[in-house]
């Protein structure tokens, strides 16, 4: 079959336009609008097509924008208009139908779409593009969908709080799909710019490697950073004796824990184990150890791995059997966590 290589990434954003989204109006388009240039350039970078669908829904779900050419997007000022209730389920099962009719002939195609609310579900039961006017139905049908949808479609949800983040469970979202923004704030909202393009880096990264879907978009966890994804981003073991794991026994400043460990501390040549939720610069490195092993693999396909762009975003560790996450500080006063181990660049 010719044309086997020819990526071609299916990226769909399903945007709440209820009228609580009214004070966050602005900031709506600014944020998809960025994501699509970021999305463009990144398209060209990995020599990758991405196609971009866009649907609003409120009280109705409306597809505004369909499978067009991410270079040839519009800003989506004209088309985001806030008003109504929050018809969530409706607006997901009715962009995985209509996406599931888009042609995949010729290429590797794949299907990632981001459903970003700031409410519950209210109003499914009522929209004329829902397929039952049962509340329960509704949710078992989103739940059958995810359930029975091929391994190159990805669907990722952002909620307002851990009650949607339920919610959005008991529908049959994989819960590293799952990711829980402020929706009170702008600054709330940027954020949650970031998750979403973190997430895509990662799947389109993934993508170049062979990997078609994941169940882990949002994720540090053990879905995300395994043995086979090593592989697959071409991470290869630092040799050991280019580096040194510390234990960390108190509350200490980082140059202060490595002299006192008896090693001299050079800037950039330190990395703190993530132990909670850390900005990550986009200069800093990243390193990836196994715990069995204390092997350790870094270099520019780890940032990849994790799928950080080169913007400062936001980074939580989540629960890893097998590996943990180290980053690299370029303070002196970086403040460790006791019961964490310190990597040091020899």
């Amino acid at each position: 079959m010719s044309g086997n290589q020819n990526f071609i990434n299916h990226v769909a954003l399903v945007l709440d336009a209820s009228s609580s989204m009214s004070h966050l109006n602005r900031k709506v388009v600014e944020v998809a609008d960025q994501q699509i240039a970021y999305l463009a350039r990144r398209s060209e970078e990995l020599d990758q097509e991405t196609r971009v669908t866009v649907y609003v829904f409120a009280d109705k779900v409306e597809c505004v924008i369909y499978d067009k050419d991410v270079l040839r997007m519009p800003s989506l000022k004209q088309l985001y208009r806030v008003g109504g209730m929050t018809a969530l389920l409706a607006a997901t099962l009715k962009s995985q139908r209509e996406l599931a009719q888009t042609a995949q002939l010729y290429g590797d195609h794949s299907f990632l779409t981001f459903v970003l609310t700031d409410g519950q579900e209210n109003a499914s039961h009522r929209c004329s593009d829902a397929p039952s006017r049962d509340p329960r139905e509704l949710a078992q049908a989103v739940s059958r969908l995810i359930a029975t949808q091929e391994d190159n479609w990805t669907l990722a949800v952002l909620v307002p709080d851990q009650m949607g983040k339920r919610e959005a469970m008991q529908c049959g979202f994989p819960k590293d799909n799952i990711a829980v923004w402020d929706a009170t704030s702008t600054q709330g909202l940027e954020d949650a710019g970031e998750v979403i393009k973190q997430a895509t880096e990662k799947f389109m990264v993934g993508r170049s490697q062979g990997i078609r879907g994941s169940r882990a978009v949002f994720s540090t966890g053990a879905d995300a950073v395994n043995k086979e994804t090593i592989e697959a981003a071409g991470l290869t073991p630092v040799d050991p004796s280019e580096y040194t794991l510390i234990p960390v026994a108190r509350d200490a400043g980082i140059r202060e824990w490595v002299t006192e460990s008896g090693h001299v501390y050079r800037t950039g040549g330190a990395f703190y184990q993530l132990s909670k939720s850390e900005k990550v610069q986009a200069r800093k490195q990243i390193a990836v150890l196994e715990k069995k092993t204390d092997r350790v693999y870094t270099g520019p396909q780890a940032r990849a791995l994790l799928g950080l762009p080169d913007v400062e975003v936001r980074l939580k560790p989540d629960h890893n059997d097998e590996f943990t996450i180290f980053i690299q500080s370029t303070s002196v006063n970086r403040k460790l966590a006791p019961n964490t181990r310190l990597l040091l660049m020899n």
